[in-house]
């Protein structure tokens, strides 16, 4: 089967014969759905009452597409609990067939003993432990043949038709665009929660249903899905205290072309969720992450011993403007600039930035997270980076060769040269605070109710800080 994939708005749609052991490997995802039906935004510019009846639609214009995706979504979750079962039998099974074999080396040890003192009796020893070897095979063979027919039943078993009468659900939306406008999310899982009881016949459960129904309407899509999981793929095991989504941390640490032996730096960790998840992935590496708090300092160990990553990952407690680095030192340095109401960095990204171009080699890249604000300053100030003695610059201006004149009066002289001298300030401010570093990729992202940008960089010579 040709593998299919479809690329939209916060969505990737696509086809796979993967098992679900590899899907639980994805790591930009945030959740797996199992597809039901995708297509055309509802027409939003008919009544009200029509978009009710649009909305029922979805389920009972296609029933059979509803039914065919809880089939497999029941034998996917049912064969992923065989595969479990039969993985601990196999363990277990393996441990007694390392025991009998200590047992079968014991018993060939003592024979050579035995053979130094009674030389006569060797044949005959010999051949016990051939037989016992022998019965042992056919010991072994059984017992897998005896496995994999129970294995075949099992799959059999959870491929019968299921009723569906036994079903719990609850209905999860998400409405934008137009829609939105229209319709709460709670109005629309309503409408669609009464639609397939009608239709099916399932039961309602907000606490604690068996399934759940995803849908999402916008003016570009109408999609209805099921979660194959639970717990979102967001959710790392391997995290004990969650900082910035592991998502997006996963994709900050790829998108910096990490390779074996590389110096990577994060000088504002937090909690050390960037680290935790390249250290995951790309573990022959030299990390290090510097903070400037105790407490996320001692959240980022907490989270390094929960993962096993204590060794991997060194932590220093220093700010990231006055880094303990030689200049051009680090390979790599992939961090998030914090932003909100708690941090209000102002003007001190200048030299936040700055102190990171200083430590970063030339060739070297730079990956940040920044907020849309952050985002539109370094951008503003890219194009704001024009020489001073460039024939655009403020030296040309006829109010400035006034001021230069020597025939004005001193007075005013020394009032237009301060107003220019403040208006110089303020330029020299505006430019870029980072020259060195061109600017590769960036990439707008959600973090839920805010939306931020993953900015890659790369810097393209010495920046003689």
């Amino acid at each position: 089967m040709k593998n299919y994939v479809e690329y939209i708005s916060g969505k990737v749609f696509f086809t796979t014969c993967s098992d679900l052991n590899m899907l639980k490997k994805l790591k930009s995802a945030e959740r797996l759905f199992l597809l039901i039906k995708k297509q055309f935004p509802l027409i939003s510019s008919v009544s009200k009452g029509k978009l009710l009846n649009e909305m029922q639609r979805l389920i009972n214009e296609d029933p059979g597409s509803w039914l065919n995706a809880i089939s497999i979504w029941k034998n996917l979750l049912e064969l992923d609990a065989k595969k479990e079962k039969l993985s601990q039998r196999d363990d277990n099974q393996l441990k007694r067939k390392v025991g009998e074999n200590e047992i079968i080396i014991a018993k060939k040890l003592k024979i050579e003993q035995m053979q130094k003192i009674e030389e006569n009796r060797d044949c005959q020893l010999e051949k016990q432990i051939e037989e016992e070897t022998l019965e042992q095979r056919d010991f072994t063979t059984k017992s897998e043949n005896f496995q994999e027919e129970e294995f075949r039943n099992d799959i059999e078993k959870a491929i019968d038709t299921h009723n569906q009468k036994d079903l719990t659900f609850r209905v999860s939306c998400r409405c934008s665009g137009t829609i939105g406008k229209a319709f709460t999310a709670q109005e629309v899982g309503r409408v669609i929660g009464i639609a397939i009881i009608k239709h099916f016949g399932w039961k309602a459960d907000l606490r604690n249903p068996k399934l759940e129904i995803f849908i999402h309407l916008n003016d570009v899509y109408s999609v209805v899905g099921i979660p194959v999981f639970r717990v979102p793929l967001a959710s790392r095991a391997y995290i004990k205290t969650a900082g910035l989504r592991s998502t997006i941390a996963w994709a900050m640490a790829s998108l910096a072309d990490i390779k074996a032996g590389a110096f990577v730096l994060d000088p504002m960790c937090g909690l050390g969720t960037i680290l935790l998840e390249a250290a995951k992935e790309w573990p022959d590496v030299y990390y290090v992450g510097a903070d400037v708090s105790d407490s996320q300092l001692l959240g980022t160990w907490d989270n390094l011993k929960a993962a096993g990553l204590e060794d991997k990952i060194e932590l220093l407690k220093v700010s990231v403007i006055e880094l303990p680095l030689p200049s051009e030192s680090v390979d790599i340095i992939i961090s998030d600039i914090p932003f909100g109401k708690k941090f209000k960095l102002g003007k001190d990204i200048k030299s936040i930035l700055q102190e990171m171009e200083r430590v970063l080699h030339v060739g070297g890249t730079m990956v940040l997270l920044l907020s849309e604000d952050h985002h539109r300053r370094l951008t503003d100030c890219k194009e704001s980076s024009i020489p001073l003695n460039s024939k655009d610059s403020h030296t040309d201006e006829p109010g400035i060769k006034k001021c230069l004149n020597p025939e004005e009066k001193t007075g005013a002289s020394k009032i237009v040269s301060t107003s220019f001298e403040a208006r110089n300030h303020e330029f020299l401010d505006r430019m870029s605070p980072f020259g060195s570093l061109v600017p590769v990729e960036c990439y707008k992202v959600s973090l839920g109710k805010t939306d931020a940008f993953i900015c890659k960089y790369e810097k393209s010579h010495s920046s003689g800080l």
